[in-house]
């Protein structure tokens, strides 16, 4: 299996039955966002969008975390009123998030199910990118947090949106204004996470191959919909589901899926257009 290393930081496997993987990879800082972290998450979400054969995405960090949040660099060019390397962050380049969002709002946008195995950290801007999956995996010691009331930020980096799908007001609120730690089974208590497990990796890859072996048709159709439930009005969004439902009922793969199922076999499904 090979690998690509997006602006030596993220590196991104070719598709191996469908599933490709995302690693964060800058283990001696475990994994802080400096600039070219954000390049490489950036970098890495076109390269997989541009990818055949592409299902489900695993995303995880190496090292001893998944991502400890904004590398401790670009606090302390603040702490001295220089600001980060950052940029005008106003700009929308042409899309609804800004280059910063894009870190984490990319992998929602993806065709394909995202799935994150999180451990040791999760801080601020890294838990915001987990929480651009559709899904999370942590150990229950994993630390996860909204941190940047810390350091007299908000989040910023698509968190709102995110997390807004998962908590209760009351406790988003509380996270945010606190920016208190949590453990990965308060976390999954709560929504953040949605398993624990000993090996969030193993788990996620599971699961991952589960997804995979389903008709790609149909699972991108799956999140098209579900993408736009905290968004689209009920009238929209049955009118959404019809027009998914019409374009798969006779195609090829929706006809393998009820042929195998009723052959008691594996299907053979054509494969989608790059994510």
């Amino acid at each position: 299996m090979s690998e690509t290393l997006c602006s030596g930081r993220v590196s991104v496997s070719s598709p191996e039955a469908g599933v490709v993987t995302v690693r964060l990879a800058r283990p001696d800082k475990m994994n802080a966002l400096d600039p070219a972290m954000f390049d490489g998450l950036i970098e890495a979400a076109h390269l997989v969008r541009r990818m055949s054969g592409v299902r489900v995405v695993v995303m995880h960090g190496a090292g001893r975390a998944f991502c400890a949040g904004l590398d401790m660099g670009s606090f302390e060019a603040m702490g001295s009123g220089k600001g980060p390397n950052m940029g005008n962050l106003l700009p929308r380049e042409g899309t609804i998030a800004n280059r910063a969002q894009q870190v984490a709002w990319l992998w929602r946008e993806l065709s394909v199910p995202v799935l994150a195995a999180i451990h040791g950290v999760a801080f601020g801007g890294g838990l915001q990118v987990a929480l651009g999956a559709d899904m999370r995996w942590a150990t229950a010691d994993t630390k996860l947090s909204v941190l940047e009331s810390k350091w007299g930020l908000v989040p910023d980096m698509a968190g709102m949106p995110l997390m807004r799908e998962l908590l209760r007001s009351d406790v988003m609120r509380e996270l945010t204004y606190t920016g208190r730690i949590l453990s990965g089974e308060e976390a999954q208590a709560l929504g953040l996470v949605t398993h624990v497990a000993d090996d969030p990796l193993a788990a996620a890859m599971a699961v991952a191959k589960e997804i995979a072996s389903r008709s790609p048709h149909a699972v991108r159709a799956g999140k098209r919909l579900l993408n736009q439930c905290f968004d689209a009005n009920a009238a929209d969004l049955l009118l959404a589901e019809t027009h998914e439902q019409v374009a798969l009922i006779g195609s090829a793969n929706q006809v393998e899926a009820v042929k195998a199922g009723l052959e008691k076999r594996m299907p053979a499904f054509k494969e989608a257009d790059p994510a």
